[in-house]
């Protein structure tokens, strides 16, 4: 853990040399912090609940990113309308874009997910990917779900069966 951190650093540091963006973050609430709200931060945001542009490592209790996001988040809470990285925490909410890892109890994305899905509820609208969890729901899946209840709206053996099997299977389902 300690390497990733210190790569996430060096990898901000080396993208601080090329930005004109602000490199840190600091915010009690998205209202009360070192730079508004709607300026891009290239580096490190520290926050106890933080809502900016960013490619950056984010740490904090409630993580939120705005607008083309990309980076680590790493919180009790992350959000995001589009984010390309890793979210690391207790609930992750995606609303347009994920491309990446969401790893948390609840991982919840609205639009297009592409990537990994790993938790006890793992839900999605369009997948791409594979989803490790509990509970797996997916509207659109393209990929596989692994868990305990798996659910496919678009799988085709449901059209084809509606009357015959229910919309989920334990263990292992796939949509491609």
């Amino acid at each position: 853990m300690k390497k990733l951190i210190l790569l996430s650093l060096v990898a901000a540091g080396v993208c601080r040399l090329s930005s004109a963006e602000p490199f840190f973050q600091a915010s009690l609430t998205p209202d009360v912090a070192i730079y508004s709200k709607t300026t891009q931060i290239d580096g490190l945001c520290l926050s106890i609940w933080g809502e900016t542009p960013q490619h950056a490592l984010a740490l904090g209790f409630v993580n939120g990113s705005s607008g083309e996001s990309l980076g680590l988040s790493w919180g009790l809470v992350n959000y995001a309308d589009s984010y390309t990285g890793v979210a690391w925490g207790i609930v992750n909410v995606s609303k347009q874009k994920f491309v990446g890892w969401q790893d948390g109890a609840v991982n919840f994305s609205q639009g297009t997910f592409t990537g990994f899905q790993s938790g006890w509820i793992n839900v999605a609208q369009e997948f791409h990917g594979l989803q490790l969890g509990w509970v797996n729901y997916a509207e659109n899946l393209h990929g596989v779900q692994l868990g305990l209840i798996n659910v496919a709206r678009n799988n085709p053996w449901f059209q084809e069966f509606p009357d015959k099997l229910a919309t989920g299977f334990p263990i292992v389902n796939w949509s491609f």
